[in-house]
């Protein structure tokens, strides 16, 4: 179908495409690695190196930016994707699970880093620039509901089969099968609705196939203020993804522990509902905000309203209140919090990224913030073992003192993002 003036059509499950495999990956494995009986610290080290092929990604970016269209590349990883969910599913059962499955999510990582750059690629081409920072809010709210059908939908199913079975790794197993599945019928979906845009730019491709490789990658480093813009790129989330790894030990940890004792299928239904509604409120409120009065005024009180919500945290692991309706709020605070303070970020990588190669220069942009997610996150467990869950959101919280410190010295355009008059 021709959807070049419909991008409704293709823009929710393509990026629902993309986030749904990167929370799987990268979240929802903590909670099934801590179920299954792994520790804080393993789970924080071997889960954050899951991210290194985010980080790496720009190193064969280029390559997915010269050769190929973006559609093909993204349906091809997106198969890959589903075939080895459905194995992970297989392989729980196994003694040496732990080592096969952290394998098989290194290969649907991977294949997951490619997608993006391909989704990310395919965006950029296929809207003019006007429509970018409208339906930036939207692209990110598909990208974040895929991250809480993870974290919300597919834990709740994963819990119910713990009860239902008694036995956590039947449970995973299966879970893990269905996420296969669904990945599947993304893939298909995909397939007929979005648009073979880059097939009419027969010119444009001419040009960026003449490009190689070095001149690709090192031109991202000629930029204005390059060595302040990859600096915040790098610590803007230095205190999310320490706060990520640890979230789901904090409310599944017994309060003997300093945790808040939840059962699995309560972390899914926190998430999955209110929680929920409050991430797509605030994601697409903040690509709205952005689109109409410009990224400059919003860009500090979208970091605000990012991170003082870790507050809550703070006070629940202190406190530890009998009722679970206190994490609700806490929960719906935050992830209205992020939905509208990460829009401003993402907006600043599209502007970073501006110019010829902007497709491979996203994606070297994404890479370096997959890096500051990772190193940190490596850490995360340790840190929290010694200093408790209290003192730990603490240190989360003074981790994002950094980034707010650089984003007041980053220079680009007062109304960049805002949608102009017609």
């Amino acid at each position: 179908m021709n959807t070049d003036n419909k991008p409704w059509y293709w823009i929710p499950l393509l990026n629902f495409a993309s986030g749904f495999p990167y929370i799987i990956i990268t979240s929802v494995s903590v909670l099934m690695y801590k179920k299954l009986g792994i520790s804080n610290e393993d789970i924080g080290v071997y889960t954050s190196l899951l991210y290194l092929p985010w980080v790496i990604k720009p190193l064969w970016s280029p390559f997915i930016d010269l050769h190929g269209t973006k559609r093909k590349w993204f349906l091809s990883m997106q198969m890959i994707i589903s075939i080895v969910f459905l194995i992970v599913g297989f392989t729980i059962p196994l003694n040496n699970f732990f080592l096969l499955s952290l394998a098989l999510f290194w290969v649907a990582a991977f294949a997951s880093a490619s997608n993006d750059v391909a989704t990310d690629g395919f965006y950029l081409l296929a809207l003019q620039k006007e429509q970018q920072s409208l339906f930036l809010g939207i692209r990110n709210t598909c990208y974040r509901l895929a991250m809480l059908t993870g974290n919300g939908l597919i834990v709740l199913f994963a819990g119910y089969l713990e009860h239902k079975y008694g036995d956590n790794t039947k449970a995973w197993s299966y879970t893990m099968i269905l996420v296969g599945i669904l990945m599947v019928f993304l893939t298909v979906y995909n397939f007929f609705s979005t648009p073979t845009i880059e097939e009419n730019t027969i010119e444009t491709k001419a040009e960026d196939e003449q490009k190689s490789f070095f001149t690709v990658f090192g031109s991202f480093f000629k930029k204005k203020q390059i060595g302040l813009v990859l600096a915040f790129i790098l610590v803007f989330r230095l205190g999310e993804s320490q706060l990520l790894k640890m979230i789901t030990p904090f409310l599944v940890d017994p309060k003997s522990a300093g945790g808040m004792g939840l059962e699995t299928e309560d972390v899914g239904l926190i998430y999955g509902t209110f929680g929920l509604i409050a991430l797509l409120l605030g994601g697409i409120l903040g690509g709205i905000a952005i689109s109409q009065q410009g990224l400059t005024k919003w860009m500090l009180p979208m970091i605000l309203t990012m991170h003082l919500p870790i507050l809550g945290f703070i006070l629940l692991a202190h406190f530890h209140p009998a009722s679970i309706y206190y994490v609700y709020a806490v929960v719906i605070v935050e992830q209205f919090g992020y939905g509208f303070g990460f829009a401003a970020f993402m907006m600043y990588l599209i502007y970073v990224a501006e110019g010829e190669s902007k497709t491979s220069h996203y994606s070297i942009a994404t890479g370096f913030m997959a890096l500051g997610m990772m190193l940190p996150g490596m850490l995360s467990g340790y840190i929290q073992q010694y200093l408790g869950y209290g003192n730990f959101f603490i240190w989360v919280l003074l981790a994002t003192i950094p980034g707010l410190i650089l984003s007041r010295f980053l220079i680009f355009p007062k109304d960049y993002g805002k949608k102009t008059e017609a």
